[in-house]
């Protein structure tokens, strides 16, 4: 005889409920509910895995009346990778979701206004270098995590992994199940052990997760629709329906619960607690148009991660400043609009000044003070690959890369967190297909260009990290701006004498013994990029300043 497990299902206003599982060869063994709406049942099991379903009377309306249909248990933490059976694990008379031990909780990780953040998908990332047809795994990523910490990233935004419907490639923004992984990446335990390695090199893990919506395939849809999500707040027909949305301000008075509430507050804390995740980033925000759950959701995720730092991070699209704390309920937002016009300005040359500085300053839109308030990116997984942006305006191979160049310069020098799609750091160009592998071809860092652009990422990573105190505070003073020329010239700084000063030709001419008046401190100054020193005098710097291309001055 094995112990007595438990099985149990929430489904409050259903009539009857059915376990089956190999341990019963198929067959149903009754459940009892309960009155807080839990349906019960206890099975002795040895130590092992099995795979199991729930049987259920569904109460959607999309469904028949009373239809039985099989589904996952919505709190299931493995899928079978074939039959799509969850899997409990029996060990030592408990369940338990894997044997992991923890090796590097004790190594100290970079703060919030100190990341270097690199987001990307685990399929199309992972692979060997010239061999991109090779299946994307946790695995695939750890043999490639030295070469992050070359590049000097220190924290990784996973794109969803999540379980999702199908068994084909995904980016996981329609999940089936809030607590089991894609197994096509691998084993709960390889998860584990990418987030112990990256922890081991100090770098955090923040995983793309989304609370707003589900697939149809999620069992509480199957279970009750009306009880957890809105019924007709979005028709599947509008532009912005993405599967269910959950309703966070449902309120059953009979057993007085938020379900769907409860249910997310359990998501959020398996994840931190179970996976030991460094951050969150929240998916759809306009969608939910919930600040008062969403404040209450950090503050379990905060409150669940104790002392170590944790980060969460919004997706708010057209952005909203208001979400930002102090006043609103995450700590950072997608800065879409740092995109948008300085990825603009490189491709048409208008040199709109004030759009330019707006986003460089991101105080001026509403932002409160604060380094870690905005996450700037020039490309993200909803956008077109650079490469991509400059040819369809007409820009292509040396030029492409020179205005890369100038705008990653751009990206590590203002006051925000940096964000690398994964590949824009050595000028990958695959197209944006969100339901097809694209993997990155690692063996683009063979030619001169692409291999050029990632040491000029790398050295500009190492800037910031080592210039920090300037570059991590909010300030910034723009102290030459002429719109005739596009050329523009700000400096950052911190109270103790840190400063670090960019000059940017957003132009395509080359300007020779191009002078810079009112340079902020006359004497020594190191260019970082070129590695040469330069005088100042009379607070005017003389340069020759190519087209698009900017200049890094460290004071020395």
């Amino acid at each position: 005889m094995g112990n007595s497990i438990e099985f149990k299902l929430f489904a409050p206003y259903n009539n009857q409920a059915k376990l089956i599982g190999s341990f019963s060869e198929g067959q149903e063994i009754a459940m009892e509910k309960d009155d807080k709406g839990y349906f019960r049942s206890f099975v002795d099991l040895k130590d092992g895995i099995y795979e199991y379903k729930f049987r259920i009377q569904s109460k959607s309306w999309s469904l028949p009346s009373d239809e039985w249909v099989d589904i996952n248990d919505p709190y299931v933490k493995e899928i079978d990778i074939k039959s799509k059976n969850g899997i409990v694990r029996i060990k030592d008379g408990a369940k338990v979701v894997d044997s992991y031990v923890w090796k590097h909780d004790d190594k100290p990780l970079p703060s919030d206004s100190e990341l270097i953040i690199y987001e990307m998908h685990v399929e199309d990332f992972s692979g060997g270098k010239g061999d991109e047809s090779k299946k994307g795994t946790y695995q695939d990523i750890i043999d490639k995590l030295d070469y992050l910490s070359d590049l000097g990233i220190n924290a990784i935004e996973l794109m969803p992994v999540g379980e999702c419907p199908g068994d084909d490639y995904s980016w996981g923004y329609t999940p089936s199940l809030f607590f089991a992984p894609n197994p096509r990446y691998g084993s709960t335990e390889d998860l584990k052990r990418l987030i112990d390695e990256c922890h081991g090199r100090g770098i955090r893990i923040i995983l793309d997760q989304l609370y707003n919506h589900c697939s149809e395939d999620n069992p509480l849809f199957q279970i009750d629709r009306d009880y957890w999500f809105y019924h007709d707040r979005h028709h599947p027909e509008d532009e912005y329906y993405w599967g269910p949305e959950f309703n966070y301000d449902g309120y059953d008075e009979n057993l007085n619960i938020c379900p769907a509430k409860e249910f997310m507050g359990d998501v959020v804390r398996y994840w931190i607690q179970e996976y030991h995740i460094d951050g969150i980033r929240y998916d759809a925000l306009k969608q939910m148009d919930n600040f008062p759950f969403l404040e209450w959701l950090t503050s379990e995720a905060k409150k669940t991660a104790g002392d170590k730092p944790f980060y969460n991070i919004g997706e708010h699209v057209p952005e909203k400043p208001d979400i930002v704390a102090p006043n609103g309920p995450i700590d950072a937002s997608w800065h879409d609009s740092f995109h948008n016009f300085i990825v603009s300005e490189l491709c048409t040359n208008t040199f709109d000044l004030e759009k330019i500085e707006e986003v460089l300053d991101p105080r001026r839109q509403g932002y409160p003070v604060g380094v870690s308030k905005v996450i700037n990116y020039l490309s993200n997984h909803d956008q077109n690959r650079l490469i991509r942006d400059f040819g369809n305006c007409g820009v292509f191979d040396k030029l492409a890369f020179q205005r890369i160049e100038l705008g990653a310069t751009i990206l590590m020098t203002a006051p925000g967190v940096p964000m690398i799609w994964m590949g824009q750091e050595f000028g990958e160009y695959t197209s944006r297909k969100p339901n097809e592998k694209n993997a990155l071809h690692w063996s683009l860092l063979d030619n001169e260009a692409n291999r050029n652009l990632f040491d000029v990422y790398k050295n500009l990573i190492a800037l910031r990290k080592q210039h920090h105190h300037a570059l991590l505070m909010s300030d910034i003073e723009f102290f030459h701006e002429n719109t005739d020329s596009h050329v523009l010239a700000y400096v950052r700084w911190n109270n103790e004498g840190s400063r670090v000063v960019v000059v940017a030709n957003f132009s395509g001419n080359y300007f020779g013994d191009y002078v810079v008046p009112n340079f902020p401190e006359n004497g020594t100054w190191h260019e970082w990029k070129d590695n040469y020193d330069v005088n100042v005098e009379n607070n005017e710097l003389s340069i020759d300043l190519p087209e698009f291309t900017a200049k890094v001055f460290v004071w020395q």
